[in-house]
């Protein structure tokens, strides 16, 4: 019996992203562009074009602005639903639990709108968790985090080995990685890292190009990688 696809993703958006300085004073971060692209719209169409037509948007620091520019989805072709949060209250986990109604019970992709990957996401797709709460993408660890997050034994991730990783920010969740947690904030991070230690997370390895917008600097830098890449 073949497993059923993966057709619902999330794409997180509430952050109010600091380090980002004025840039995001009156802008949500995933709006910030790239390339004459915002981030977030890069997300969707990488989405759409693996198959999901079904996404949910956390929107918390100017959320608003988010929904009046991406709208019901229709313009790209799926359909986007939204979890307002108020901004501060909830962290990463804690958002992904409050939009759980709107993801359904299946695993779904989820992804940090303020990276930008030329990765493909028809493989996430296809990929059943078995026992397991979760698949992490983990990539080769950029400037800003040299000591990584997690390794891996086998396809498993660890907290400990003398190869970490950094966690892309994309991954395919079930939703029973969320239960028995009720206090909020709730950051990711604790509650991948007791999956983990439960040997409940998978790994896939990423080896191309990815960019983790953390400050003006790096947004800078994705901009020329894209130009120069628009020119060839």
């Amino acid at each position: 019996m073949n497993n059923p696809l993966i057709d619902t993703a999330m794409i997180l958006a509430a952050g109010r992203g600091k380090r980002m300085s004025s840039l995001t004073d009156h802008t949500a971060k995933p709006l910030l562009k790239a390339a004459g692209q915002s981030l977030i719209e890069y997300r969707i169409h990488d989405l759409v074009k693996a198959g999901i037509k079904n996404i949910v948007i956390n929107c918390g620091w100017h959320g608003q602005q988010i929904a009046d520019t991406l709208g019901d989805g229709s313009t790209y072709n799926c359909k986007i639903q939204y979890s307002f949060e108020t901004p501060g209250t909830l962290e990463t986990a804690g958002g992904i639990i409050k939009a759980l109604p709107l993801l359904g019970k299946k695993p779904f992709i989820l992804v940090n709108g303020d990276i930008w990957t030329d990765m493909h996401f028809s493989p996430l797709r296809h990929v059943s968790l078995g026992n397991h709460k979760a698949l992490i993408v983990m990539v080769n660890n950029p400037p800003h985090n040299p000591q990584g997050d997690f390794a891996e034994h086998g396809q498993l991730a660890t907290l400990t080995g003398e190869h970490k990783l950094t966690y892309a920010g994309i991954g395919v969740f079930a939703p029973s990685l969320f239960e028995g947690y009720d206090s909020f904030p709730l950051a990711l991070g604790p509650v991948l890292k007791t999956a983990i230690q439960n040997k409940q997370v998978l790994v896939h390895n990423y080896l191309g190009n990815w960019f983790d917008i953390g400050t003006p600097e790096r947004l800078a830098q994705l901009n020329k990688f894209l130009q120069r890449a628009n020119e060839e």
